[in-house]
């Protein structure tokens, strides 16, 4: 079996990717022989569509999705929008996203949350294809087996707090384990009560609405991510988790989180899940040196 990493930034990190993909097919001997790039997710700047996170990527798509093409890597839409409505489903810039990736040689996705904006891309973008958003926060472990029960979906992202109920996951059919992919390093607090509103928020801003951020009250929020804490969280999985737990138990794909962050965390998600330790300073040398690339 082979690891599949879901990585951040399709828009927003076209820069690092640029470096980053490079490397990952010149030296491959820098990089763990168990794990491949199974897609970027991500979604531009001002995207009405958008969900989860707010999109800031400004890289022209057709640029975009010419780098996606040329490493054969699938493209992923993050359309999560958890609050679209039908006035929302003429979005030009949208609709041309959508237009532009069904139509690349390599299979791309959508990540989203609405089967109203579902039905409309089905009917008008066909060769796209759907993975249910971690934004629909599937805590309850039967209502995220009837998610992985619709054939719509081919990947379903529970929430977080799933990924430790092993004696649960590992009932489940060969089938819905290939469709099942896992948050890895989230920092939301394990208890926190409000993460559907968090979501939430993030769409309204999407469509444009006046409304104040959300503001988060969990311990430690106020500085921000942090993946030395992400990774004291009880649902955290690391690299030897997924090789000794998750992959042996017919789990192969995993969700990187950090859009919404900066190239250099991201650099540092690339380093830990997928860089062996001793090229660490080697990948980090290629890229930080490279002068078209500002890391912070």
């Amino acid at each position: 079996m082979k690891a599949y990493y879901h990585l951040p930034g399709l828009f927003e990190f076209y820069e690092l990717y640029k470096i980053f993909l490079r490397l990952f097919r010149e030296h491959r001997e820098y990089f763990y022989d168990w794990c491949e790039i199974g897609s970027i997710y991500g979604a531009p700047a001002d995207c009405l569509w958008g969900g989860g996170r707010i999109g800031f990527g400004d890289e022209k798509p057709e640029n975009v999705a010419a780098l996606m093409n040329e490493y054969g890597i699938s493209s992923r839409l993050t359309f999560s929008n958890s609050l679209i409505k039908a006035e929302h489903l003429n979005d030009k810039k949208c609709n041309e996203l959508c237009r532009l990736f069904e139509n690349e040689r390599v299979r791309n996705g959508v990540i989203i949350y609405s089967d109203l904006l579902m039905d409309h891309i089905r009917e008008n973008y066909p060769g796209l294809y759907f993975v249910s958003s971690t934004t629909k926060v599937l805590t309850d472990f039967e209502s995220f087996e009837q998610e992985l029960d619709r054939k719509e979906y081919t990947y379903v992202v529970p929430d977080f707090r799933l990924n430790k109920e092993f004696e649960k996951l590992n009932k489940l059919t060969d089938e819905k384990k290939g469709k099942t992919e896992f948050l890895c390093n989230e920092c939301c607090a394990y208890d926190c009560k409000v993460r559907k509103e968090c979501y939430e928020n993030v769409s309204r801003k999407s469509l444009g609405e006046n409304c104040k951020d959300h503001i988060c009250f969990s311990a430690g929020a106020e500085r921000g991510y942090r993946f030395s804490e992400a990774m004291k969280n009880p649902a955290f999985i690391g690299t030897e988790d997924i090789l000794t737990i998750y992959m042996p138990n017919g789990f192969s794909d995993f969700k990187i989180e950090g859009r919404g962050l900066g190239s250099a965390v991201n650099l540092e998600f690339l380093l830990y899940y997928m860089t062996r330790p001793e090229y660490w300073l080697k990948v980090r040398e290629e890229i930080y040196l490279d002068s078209m690339l500002d890391l912070f």
